[in-house]
Protein backbone atom coordinates (compact mmCIF):
# COMPACT_ATOMS: atom_id res chain seq x y z
CA UNK A 1 0.00 0.00 0.00
CA UNK A 2 1.57 3.52 -0.73
CA UNK A 3 1.17 6.32 1.25
CA UNK A 4 0.64 9.51 -0.34
CA UNK A 5 1.70 11.94 2.42
CA UNK A 6 5.07 13.35 1.01
CA UNK A 7 2.96 15.95 -1.36
CA UNK A 8 1.60 18.07 1.98
CA UNK A 9 4.92 17.21 4.20
CA UNK A 10 6.90 20.79 2.85
CA UNK A 11 3.37 23.04 3.17
CA UNK A 12 2.93 21.60 6.71
CA UNK A 13 6.12 22.19 7.71
CA UNK A 14 6.66 25.38 5.91
CA UNK A 15 3.62 26.45 7.52
CA UNK A 16 3.92 25.30 11.00
CA UNK A 17 7.53 27.23 10.91
CA UNK A 18 5.98 30.52 9.47
CA UNK A 19 3.01 29.98 12.16
CA UNK A 20 5.60 29.90 15.32
CA UNK A 21 7.86 32.55 14.10
CA UNK A 22 5.37 34.94 13.21
CA UNK A 23 2.66 33.98 16.26
CA UNK A 24 5.27 35.03 18.44
CA UNK A 25 4.90 38.68 17.64
CA UNK A 26 1.87 38.77 19.31
CA UNK A 27 3.73 39.25 22.39
CA UNK A 28 4.86 42.57 20.59
CA UNK A 29 1.56 43.53 19.53
CA UNK A 30 -0.28 43.19 23.26
CA UNK A 31 2.51 45.29 24.94
CA UNK A 32 2.26 47.48 22.40
CA UNK A 33 -1.28 47.65 22.59
CA UNK A 34 -1.49 47.71 26.16
CA UNK A 35 1.38 49.93 26.68
CA UNK A 36 -0.90 52.45 24.48
CA UNK A 37 -3.76 52.37 26.55
CA UNK A 38 -5.88 49.41 24.97
CA UNK A 39 -7.21 46.99 27.78
CA UNK A 40 -7.02 43.03 27.90
CA UNK A 41 -9.97 42.59 26.56
CA UNK A 42 -9.59 44.67 23.76
CA UNK A 43 -6.23 43.78 23.10
CA UNK A 44 -7.35 40.05 22.85
CA UNK A 45 -10.64 41.25 20.38
CA UNK A 46 -8.46 43.25 17.87
CA UNK A 47 -6.67 39.90 17.44
CA UNK A 48 -9.57 37.57 17.30
CA UNK A 49 -11.36 40.16 14.82
CA UNK A 50 -9.30 41.76 12.77
CA UNK A 51 -6.05 39.66 12.52
CA UNK A 52 -3.82 40.98 10.60
CA UNK A 53 -0.50 42.15 12.16
CA UNK A 54 0.44 45.06 10.37
CA UNK A 55 -2.64 46.86 10.54
CA UNK A 56 -3.26 46.26 14.35
CA UNK A 57 0.24 47.57 14.84
CA UNK A 58 -0.96 50.68 12.35
CA UNK A 59 -4.03 51.14 14.50
CA UNK A 60 -2.50 50.90 18.09
CA UNK A 61 0.28 53.39 17.13
CA UNK A 62 -1.77 55.95 15.90
CA UNK A 63 -4.31 55.78 18.36
CA UNK A 64 -1.10 55.49 20.83
CA UNK A 65 -0.19 59.10 19.15
CA UNK A 66 -3.27 60.67 19.70
CA UNK A 67 -4.90 60.23 16.22
CA UNK A 68 -8.56 60.42 16.31
CA UNK A 69 -10.47 56.84 16.34
CA UNK A 70 -11.54 57.06 12.57
CA UNK A 71 -8.33 58.13 11.25
CA UNK A 72 -6.78 55.89 12.28
CA UNK A 73 -9.01 52.51 11.43
CA UNK A 74 -9.17 54.30 8.18
CA UNK A 75 -5.29 53.67 7.97
CA UNK A 76 -5.52 50.62 9.33
CA UNK A 77 -8.28 49.73 6.85
CA UNK A 78 -5.41 51.05 3.88
CA UNK A 79 -2.94 49.19 4.92
CA UNK A 80 -4.73 46.29 5.23
CA UNK A 81 -6.36 46.52 1.54
CA UNK A 82 -2.89 44.25 0.03
CA UNK A 83 -5.40 41.51 1.12
CA UNK A 84 -7.90 41.96 -1.15
CA UNK A 85 -5.20 41.42 -3.49
CA UNK A 86 -3.86 38.21 -2.11
CA UNK A 87 -7.34 37.05 -1.73
CA UNK A 88 -8.38 37.05 -5.25
CA UNK A 89 -5.17 34.89 -6.59
CA UNK A 90 -5.81 32.80 -3.72
CA UNK A 91 -9.79 32.37 -5.05
CA UNK A 92 -8.39 30.52 -8.12
CA UNK A 93 -5.24 28.44 -6.61
CA UNK A 94 -7.41 27.02 -3.91
CA UNK A 95 -11.06 26.73 -4.91
CA UNK A 96 -11.96 26.97 -1.33
CA UNK A 97 -15.53 25.40 -0.90
CA UNK A 98 -18.34 27.89 -0.87
CA UNK A 99 -18.86 27.33 2.91
CA UNK A 100 -15.76 27.80 3.91
CA UNK A 101 -14.96 30.90 2.19
CA UNK A 102 -15.96 33.15 4.75
CA UNK A 103 -13.85 31.11 7.37
CA UNK A 104 -10.75 31.45 5.14
CA UNK A 105 -11.02 34.93 4.21
CA UNK A 106 -10.20 35.58 7.56
CA UNK A 107 -6.88 34.10 7.52
CA UNK A 108 -6.11 35.73 3.91
CA UNK A 109 -2.72 37.95 5.49
CA UNK A 110 0.75 37.86 4.15
CA UNK A 111 1.58 34.50 5.81
CA UNK A 112 -0.81 32.67 4.89
CA UNK A 113 -0.51 34.05 1.77
CA UNK A 114 3.04 33.54 1.04
CA UNK A 115 3.43 29.74 2.10
CA UNK A 116 0.31 29.30 -0.26
CA UNK A 117 1.69 30.94 -3.04
CA UNK A 118 5.40 29.00 -2.74
CA UNK A 119 3.77 25.47 -3.19
CA UNK A 120 3.62 24.03 -6.30
CA UNK A 121 -0.27 22.16 -6.75
CA UNK A 122 -3.61 22.90 -5.13
CA UNK A 123 -3.39 20.25 -2.73
CA UNK A 124 -0.33 21.41 -0.90
CA UNK A 125 -1.41 25.26 -1.13
CA UNK A 126 -4.26 24.05 0.72
CA UNK A 127 -1.99 22.62 3.02
CA UNK A 128 0.06 25.12 3.76
CA UNK A 129 -2.36 27.97 3.72
CA UNK A 130 -4.36 25.63 6.24
CA UNK A 131 -1.69 24.76 8.42
CA UNK A 132 -0.46 28.68 8.76
CA UNK A 133 -3.84 29.92 9.20
CA UNK A 134 -4.51 27.57 12.35
CA UNK A 135 -0.84 27.76 14.09
CA UNK A 136 -0.67 31.16 13.11
CA UNK A 137 -3.96 32.41 14.58
CA UNK A 138 -3.95 30.33 17.63
CA UNK A 139 -0.42 31.58 18.41
CA UNK A 140 -1.01 35.18 17.67
CA UNK A 141 -3.80 34.91 19.70
CA UNK A 142 -2.50 33.41 22.76
CA UNK A 143 0.88 35.43 22.94
CA UNK A 144 -1.66 38.71 22.37
CA UNK A 145 -3.05 37.83 25.62
CA UNK A 146 -0.06 37.22 27.34
CA UNK A 147 1.58 40.13 26.45
CA UNK A 148 -0.91 42.52 27.11
CA UNK A 149 -1.09 40.68 30.25
CA UNK A 150 2.55 41.08 30.69
CA UNK A 151 2.65 44.50 29.55
CA UNK A 152 4.36 46.42 32.51
CA UNK A 153 7.19 43.74 33.38
CA UNK A 154 8.36 43.18 29.33
CA UNK A 155 9.42 46.66 28.80
CA UNK A 156 9.99 47.51 24.86
CA UNK A 157 9.05 43.92 23.20
CA UNK A 158 11.79 44.73 20.22
CA UNK A 159 15.36 43.90 23.16
CA UNK A 160 13.49 39.88 22.59
CA UNK A 161 13.76 39.80 18.48
CA UNK A 162 9.90 39.47 18.36
CA UNK A 163 9.81 42.29 15.94
CA UNK A 164 12.41 40.36 13.37
CA UNK A 165 10.42 37.27 13.72
CA UNK A 166 8.33 38.29 10.66
CA UNK A 167 10.62 38.99 8.23
CA UNK A 168 13.19 36.30 8.83
CA UNK A 169 10.07 33.99 8.62
CA UNK A 170 9.49 35.83 5.03
CA UNK A 171 13.56 35.59 4.08
CA UNK A 172 13.35 31.67 4.52
CA UNK A 173 10.57 31.41 2.39
CA UNK A 174 11.97 33.60 -0.23
CA UNK A 175 15.48 32.03 -0.83
CA UNK A 176 14.36 28.46 -2.77
CA UNK A 177 12.21 31.19 -4.76
CA UNK A 178 14.57 33.45 -5.76
CA UNK A 179 16.98 30.09 -7.03
CA UNK A 180 14.13 29.07 -9.98
CA UNK A 181 15.01 31.86 -12.89
CA UNK A 182 16.23 35.49 -13.25
CA UNK A 183 12.35 37.00 -13.74
CA UNK A 184 12.04 35.80 -9.48
CA UNK A 185 15.18 37.40 -9.14
CA UNK A 186 14.64 40.82 -10.65
CA UNK A 187 10.83 40.96 -9.50
CA UNK A 188 12.34 40.80 -5.72
CA UNK A 189 14.79 43.40 -6.13
CA UNK A 190 12.57 45.66 -7.77
CA UNK A 191 10.15 45.26 -5.01
CA UNK A 192 13.06 45.66 -2.55
CA UNK A 193 14.08 49.47 -4.85
CA UNK A 194 10.44 50.44 -4.67
CA UNK A 195 9.96 49.93 -1.25
CA UNK A 196 12.58 52.14 0.36
CA UNK A 197 12.27 53.94 -2.22
CA UNK A 198 8.49 54.87 -1.85
CA UNK A 199 8.66 54.58 2.18
CA UNK A 200 10.00 58.33 3.35
CA UNK A 201 7.80 59.46 0.99
CA UNK A 202 4.44 57.77 1.11
CA UNK A 203 1.99 57.06 4.07
CA UNK A 204 2.04 53.88 6.08
CA UNK A 205 1.11 50.46 3.95
CA UNK A 206 1.66 52.32 0.13
CA UNK A 207 4.72 50.91 0.37
CA UNK A 208 3.62 47.64 0.18
CA UNK A 209 1.24 48.46 -2.45
CA UNK A 210 3.97 49.77 -4.51
CA UNK A 211 5.56 46.81 -4.66
CA UNK A 212 3.48 45.05 -6.20
CA UNK A 213 4.26 47.09 -9.89
CA UNK A 214 7.44 45.46 -9.37
CA UNK A 215 5.63 42.02 -11.27
CA UNK A 216 4.20 43.60 -14.74
CA UNK A 217 7.62 45.97 -15.14
CA UNK A 218 9.29 42.75 -15.19
CA UNK A 219 7.01 40.88 -17.09
CA UNK A 220 6.49 44.06 -19.89
CA UNK A 221 10.65 43.89 -19.66
CA UNK A 222 11.01 40.25 -20.35
CA UNK A 223 8.48 40.24 -23.18
CA UNK A 224 10.04 43.50 -24.85
CA UNK A 225 13.35 41.47 -24.79
CA UNK A 226 12.09 38.07 -26.04
CA UNK A 227 10.31 39.82 -28.78
CA UNK A 228 13.44 41.80 -29.81
CA UNK A 229 15.28 38.70 -30.50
Amino acid sequence: MTITTAPTAHPVRDGLAVGLAVGLSGFAFGVTAAGDGLTLWQCAALSALAFTGASQFALVGALGGGAAPLAAVAGALFLGVRNAFYGMRLSLQLSPPRALRPLMAHWVIDETSAVAFAQPDRRSARAGFTTTGVSLYLLWNATTVAGALGAGALGDPSRFGLDAAGPAAFLALLGPRLRQGAEQRWTAALGVVLALGCTPLLPAGVPVLATLLAVPIVLLATRGKEAGR
